[in-house]
């Protein structure tokens, strides 16, 4: 996957350059902690989700996907897996609103294919070292395998459409500066194209109007520097292209369904 010049807010609320669209979403991804889990697969069992499993010896089959001794398995929801298998698992919370809508565009279930050594390799993790080692092996082999996967397959709504020459311009502009005052001439102008083109090509790809996704976009940034900062409202609105609190917290409100200053309970609960 090329690079990216997208913009994103780490947890202080700064803007963090150079992320991409894998960075963006495992923001809010990361291994529950309750340790890597060692299991023998026979016959059908259901797996829950979010939960990576890496084969290391045997086979499994979800939903017309097999993994095989190498392979990484995701899994996105609880589902039914078929086979014979020795996995190391863990299992994923999905904290933040963009993580959880950017987590949205992956299927119910992917495979990443492995090389030579991944098998051997997977043997290993958890016999050694503290508990937070092997979580942060799995968050990077859970990076590696969505990387993969979208190179592969590209994904489908937003995370597909900016491989489009038309739409991908676009959607990086907005995730680069969310808090330009972007109008549907701006846009059409990152694309090159006419804005009747821009917004039929963009709701075709993404399922919303332009502006419509820049909108929730921005309301996603917003609660979660509203649940993991100790901004002002009035200091978030900028930060995500509104000049003032109150049409702000109007568009919050019409987004999320509650007030910014509720979210600040509600938001860092889910966090």
């Amino acid at each position: 996957m090329g690079e990216s010049s997208s913009t994103m807010f780490d947890r202080s609320g700064r803007i963090v350059d150079g992320m991409e669209p894998f960075d963006e979403l495992l923001r809010g991804v990361r291994a529950d902690g309750a340790g890597v889990r060692r299991t023998e697969i026979d016959g059908t069992r259901v797996l829950p989700g979010l939960t990576l499993y890496a084969v290391a010896s045997g086979e499994i089959s979800v939903r017309g996907e097999t993994a095989r001794a190498g392979d990484i398995l995701v899994v996105q929801e609880s589902v039914a897996a078929q086979g014979r298998a020795s996995v190391v698992s863990g299992t994923y919370e999905i904290t933040g609103a963009v993580a959880r809508r950017l987590t949205a565009v992956l299927p119910d279930a992917l495979v990443a294919p492995g090389v030579d050594g991944c098998a051997e390799f997977y043997a290993t993790i958890g016999m050694e070292g503290p508990g937070v080692v092997a979580d942060r092996l799995l968050d990077w082999l859970m990076v590696c395998a969505l990387k993969e996967w979208f190179d592969r397959e590209h994904g489908d709504g937003w995370l597909g459409a900016r491989a489009d020459v038309v739409v991908g311009p676009v959607l990086e502009a907005m995730h680069a500066s969310p808090e330009r005052s972007w109008t549907l001439a701006l846009l059409a102008k990152e694309a090159g194209v006419a804005r009747t083109t821009l917004a039929g090509r963009f709701a075709r790809l993404v399922g919303v109007p332009p502006l419509t996704y820049l909108t929730e976009w921005r309301m996603a940034l917003a609660a979660d520097l509203l649940a993991e900062s100790s901004a002002t409202v009035a200091s978030v609105a900028r930060r995500v292209g509104y000049a003032d609190a109150f049409g702000f917290s109007a568009a919050f409100k019409r987004v999320h369904g509650f007030s910014p200053s509720e979210c600040r309970t509600r938001c860092a609960a889910s966090a």
